[in-house]
C-alpha cells in the first residue's frame, strides 16, 4: 500500500464499470490509480470526468496497483484475470465469473494459492433486504423469485440465466444448505438468439423447492423473492429494498378462534448496495479476510446456471410474430 491507502483501478469502464469508479471514489482510504478501457475515447472520458489517469491495456497498470475492479465482457474474463491474479493482485470480478467452469475453477484455484480475495460481484447479496431475508430465514419450504427486465442491448453477450437469473440462484444456494436433488428448467428466446426468458424449479435433498423465473423482454422491471416457512411468509421486494413479513401473532381472533397473523415491513432508505459491495472488496483486501461473494460461491452459481441453460437449450424454443 502507497500512504496508508490501497491503489486501485477500474478495468473495463462501460456502463457498470463506471460506477465502480464513482464508488472507489468516494473511499477515504483508497487511491484510484486509473482506469483500462480497450476503447481509448471511452476510456479518456472516464480519466478526464474522474481526474484519473487512462491506460488502454490492463498489463500496463498491474505492477501499480494492489487491487482491481473487472468490468470488461464475460468473454474477456479470464484472459485477463488469470493475467490480473499472476501478478499477485486482488480482484473483484463482475458477474457472472466466466462462461465455463475450468477457467472458474483455474481462477479460484490461482487466487488461493497466492492468498488473494477473489470476489465476485453479485450484488443483490449486498441489498439489504435480501441480508434481513437471510437472518429471518427458518427451515424454508418454498423460495420464488421473479426478476423481470425491460429490454436493453446491455447483458445480451450472455443469455437471460447468467445476466438476471444468476443473482437469484446465488442467494438460494448461499441460504439453502442442503444439495441439489434435481433440476427442471424451460426457456425460449424472443429477441436476441439466446435465452430471454426462463423459468427454473430446483428441489433440495432437504424438501426444499425453489422456483427461478427470469426475463428480459418484460413490460416492467420487477425484482421480488418469496419464502414460504414454518413461522413466517416472508416477501422481498429487491427494488425498492424492503421486506414483508406475515407471521402468526400470539393473541386468538375471537370471532373464528384462529390464530392472529401480523404483518411487519421494513424498509432500508439510502443503502446502496454497490458502495456496500466495493466497500466490502476494500476491507477484505485490507483485512486479508474472505469476502462476502467468494470465487467459490461465483463458481457454484455458475455450475447450476450453466446446468440450467444445459436443459433449456435441449428443449429450445424459438418466440414466434403473430
Amino acid at each position: 500500500m502507497k500512504q496508508d491507502k490501497l491503489r486501485i483501478a477500474v478495468i473495463g469502464v462501460g456502463h457498470l464499470g463506471e460506477y465502480h469508479v464513482q464508488k472507489y471514489q468516494a473511499i477515504s482510504n483508497v487511491e484510484l490509480v486509473g482506469v483500462v478501457d480497450a476503447n481509448h475515447d471511452r476510456g479518456s472520458e472516464i480519466a478526464r470526468r474522474y481526474g484519473v489517469k487512462a491506460y488502454s491495456n490492463h498489463e500496463q497498470i498491474l505492477d501499480r496497483v494492489d487491487a482491481v475492479s473487472l468490468a470488461v465482457p464475460t468473454e474477456m474474463h479470464f484472459e485477463v484475470a488469470k493475467d490480473i491474479l499472476a501478478k499477485g493482485v486482488h480482484l473483484l470480478i463482475e458477474k457472472p465469473i466466466t462462461y465455463e467452469l475450468e477457467p472458474a475453477d483455474t481462477m479460484v484455484k490461482m487466487a488461493r494459492e497466492r492468498g488473494l480475495v477473489f470476489q465476485v460481484g453479485l450484488i443483490e447479496r449486498f441489498n439489504p433486504a435480501v441480508e434481513k431475508m437471510a437472518s429471518l430465514l427458518n427451515q424454508p419450504v418454498f423460495l420464488e423469485s421473479h426478476r423481470m427486465n425491460e429490454f436493453t442491448i446491455r447483458g445480451i453477450d450472455v443469455d437471460v440465466v447468467l445476466d438476471l437469473m444468476i443473482h437469484d440462484l446465488d442467494i438460494i444456494l448461499h441460504n439453502v444448505a442442503a444439495d441439489i436433488r434435481e433440476v427442471h428448467a424451460v426457456g425460449m428466446s424472443v429477441i436476441t438468439g439466446k435465452t430471454d426468458i426462463a423459468n427454473a424449479r430446483i428441489v433440495f435433498e432437504d424438501g426444499t423447492v425453489a422456483n427461478l423465473t427470469a426475463s428480459r423482454v418484460s413490460s416492467k422491471t420487477l425484482r421480488k423473492i418469496r419464502v414460504f416457512q414454518p413461522d413466517a411468509y416472508l416477501s422481498v421486494n429487491c427494488l425498492r429494498r424492503e421486506i414483508s413479513i406475515i407471521g402468526l401473532g400470539i393473541e386468538v381472533d375471537d370471532l373464528n378462534d384462529f390464530p392472529s397473523l401480523t404483518p411487519d415491513k421494513i424498509k432500508f432508505p439510502g443503502r446502496d448496495p454497490l458502495a456496500d459491495e466495493i466497500s466490502s472488496f476494500v476491507d477484505a483486501v485490507v483485512n486479508r479476510s474472505e469476502p462476502v461473494v467468494s470465487g467459490e460461491d461465483g463458481r457454484r452459481a455458475l455450475e447450476v446456471a450453466l446446468g440450467i441453460i444445459r436443459q433449456i437449450e435441449s428443449g429450445s424454443k424459438g418466440f414466434q410474430a403473430i
